[in-house]
């Protein structure tokens, strides 16, 4: 008998969370190509995934419109398609009825009240649906980074320290401890701070459950991972690199805020001094364009250097529709997640730094160790290393 995985979404009634139900129902029902899945290619196919039928949706969130009502308005902005979601209401209606109120930053309440709401609401999930992993996705809108030298680092003075206060954690982090608390796999998919405190990823050491993020890599950072690469093999020196993204829909709105754009520029950085070994010149800017609504543009300028100094340019332009892109990965981190949860893998899953702008890497704790190596950031050297834990788990 076939096990089913539940799919917890932090922000299940947003634009990519209705993206991911819809498309995993019309998948099950053979509606649809499995496009953008890398889980649907060789050889990650033959991995003990479950099926896309076998995953139950639910989620948090702090809004109240309907899945079916975010599909039609999806579908109006050219998002789904109409004859495909024409048959999805059910599907819809069913993962509708799994979302529960989220927490809200504004309740003076302590914290560890809300996290124990939220942690009972996941058991419920699992035991009602008979499940027997879990899989919690932070898809809710970026957060301002936090300062987390302020924050405890050990799992019992956290706890201590939520059952005083009420603005201890941002909201993702409170998510992320409610999922370890409740013995859930959990993935990373915005720059939010989320599981990145020491507290959180000593806690998913100590309970031995899995998690991976940060931020999905769906566009511009996509293409950043595979073009410095390709610069550094060819011993071609970059001088300078500057981005500007043009943004609409919830996104562009949430990405207004300095703070948060700010977390969201960090984490699309990462991977140029990682990769070219210096720093180069040029920022990354994020610019909210209303009209855009789903659809978002990143147009990348950079100057290289070739031999005898000859400077040189090479400019793209990324079009696309920010939902399509990330739904199938958040639909592949799933498959794999739960994969590797049922497998006894635990801690930091380096191996899906594939899907990441900013990879998670083991941390330096008591529990991890000395070691701090670097996450690694081309995009076919984090292919190579998702095929390798593969091979591993297939044997």
């Amino acid at each position: 008998m076939a096990q089913r995985t539940g799919v917890w979404l932090v922000g299940a009634r947003g634009s990519v969370a209705t993206t991911v139900v819809a498309g995993a129902a019309a998948l099950a029902a053979g509606l649809a190509e499995p496009t953008g899945c890398v889980t649907e290619t060789e050889p990650l196919r033959r991995l003990p995934l479950p099926d896309f039928g076998d995953l139950v949706f639910g989620g948090h969130d702090i809004v109240a419109v309907p899945l079916r009502k975010r599909a039609e308005q999806l579908v109006a902005a050219g998002v789904l398609p109409a004859p495909v979601t024409a048959h999805l209401g059910a599907a819809l209606d069913t993962a509708d009825r799994e979302i529960r109120t989220g927490t809200r930053p504004a309740d003076d309440a302590p914290q560890a009240r809300h996290a124990d709401a939220l942690a009972a609401d996941l058991v419920s999930f699992r035991e009602r649906h008979d499940l027997d992993t879990v899989v919690v996705v932070n898809l809710s809108s970026t957060e301002p980074a936090v300062d987390e030298s302020a924050l405890p680092a050990d799992p019992e003075q956290l706890r201590r320290a939520l059952e005083d206060r009420a603005d201890i954690l941002p909201p993702s982090s409170l998510y992320a401890y409610a999922a370890l608390t409740a013995d859930c796999a959990y993935v990373d998919f915005t720059p939010s701070t989320g599981i990145r405190l020491p507290a959180l990823r000593s806690l998913a050491a100590a309970r031995r459950l899995p998690y991976s993020g940060r931020d999905g890599k769906t566009g511009e950072t996509l293409v950043k991972s595979v073009l410095a690469p390709m610069f550094t093999r060819r011993a071609l020196r970059v001088r300078s690199w500057s981005g500007t993204n043009l943004l609409g829909g919830g996104d562009g709105a949430t990405l207004r805020d300095p703070g948060a754009a700010r977390s969201k520029t960090e984490s699309k950085n990462q991977i140029l001094e990682s990769v070219l070994g210096h720093r180069v010149e040029g920022e990354t800017h994020i610019d909210d364009v209303p009209d855009f609504g789903e659809w978002k543009t990143a147009w990348d300028h950079i100057g290289f250097e070739g031999f005898l100094g000859v400077r040189m340019t090479m400019q793209f332009t990324w079009q696309g529709c920010d939902s399509a892109l990330a739904a199938p990965l958040v639909l592949d981190l799933v498959r794999l997640m739960a994969t590797a949860h049922r497998s006894g893998a635990s801690g930091p899953q380096t191996q899906l730094g594939f899907f990441f702008k900013d990879p998670v890497e083991p941390c330096v704790t008591a529990l991890a160790g000395p070691s701090h190596p670097r996450a690694e950031h081309g995009l076919d050297a984090q292919y190579r290393e998702l095929l390798a834990w593969a091979a591993s788990v297939a044997r």
